[in-house]
């Protein structure tokens, strides 16, 4: 079963990799992202999938836009089957010296700005599920608010909040046949992350590993599970924070250690 997909932070990244994922597997999708060179670029790119992809630019930081824009779609659409929230920032920075706008930014748009985004859309969600159709949301946590690291404490402060807004929320929609979820990458090579991995940076960014896999994430493993999230087979997950992280979580490996 397919239907309509809002996603946030669609122009790039994990988002990007969803909204192709997606749109292979027969979905409406709409890519909302601050972006719209960005959101420019993916009509572009994905100019053969015709009227199923729709752009919004959205600032998830500002309330007026969040709202405005889920009224629009609200409007135009309907209702919505899905919402993935996958806008975020990274800043880097020991606790002790993190400039307060960096702080307040990272919070801004990864913990207010998904429940920004997740208010918004929950009534477009409940029409949904009243109509006996598909209802779900899939939240962007990440390992780090599992495995926390120095040095990017405030971002995974904010991943652990999500995890937390996953739980309740989850709880809280059951009633409505909403499901909600979330999935936790390890180091995902994205736009946001490759700059802090390039020789000679000084940004004191420290990955979550190669994996035991021996790789990195690409933004196609996460939108992978994105795909099963938002599918019949996932009919009865909800609550849950699903690691993708090619086993990084699973034990810790010392340095210098051959698996």
């Amino acid at each position: 079963m397919t239907g309509l997909l809002a996603i946030t932070g669609g122009a790039s990244g994990i988002g990007r990799g969803t909204v192709k994922r997606l749109l292979d597997d027969g979905w409406t999708v709409i890519a909302l992202d601050v972006a719209e060179t960005g959101l420019a670029d993916l009509r572009k790119t994905f100019a053969a999938h015709g009227g199923r992809l729709h752009t919004r630019t959205c600032d998830v930081t500002s309330p007026e836009s969040v709202a405005g824009t889920f009224a629009e779609i609200g409007r135009t659409f309907g209702h919505l089957n899905g919402l993935v929230c996958s806008a975020g920032v990274l800043k880097i920075g020991r606790l002790e010296s993190m400039a307060v706008e960096d702080f307040d930014q990272v919070f801004s748009v990864n913990v207010r700005g998904l429940w920004l985004c997740a208010r918004e859309a929950m009534p477009l969600l409940k029409m949904a599920a009243a109509e006996g159709e598909l209802a779900r949301v899939v939240f962007l946590a990440s390992i780090a608010g599992l495995r926390h690291k120095i040095d990017s404490g405030a971002y995974a402060a904010t991943k652990a909040a999500v995890i937390a807004l996953t739980k309740v929320l989850a709880v809280e929609s059951a009633p409505f046949n909403v499901l909600v979820n979330a999935i936790a990458p390890a180091t995902v090579d994205t736009p946001m992350v490759r700059p802090h991995m390039q020789p000679g940076n000084n940004s004191n960014y420290r990955t979550s590993g190669t994996s035991p896999l021996g790789r990195i994430a690409a933004p196609e493993d996460i939108a992978a599970v994105v795909r099963f999230l938002m599918s019949e087979d996932a009919a009865y997950v909800t609550g849950t924070v699903i690691p993708v992280d090619g086993g990084t979580t699973a034990a810790f490996v010392p340095p210098g250690a051959k698996i």
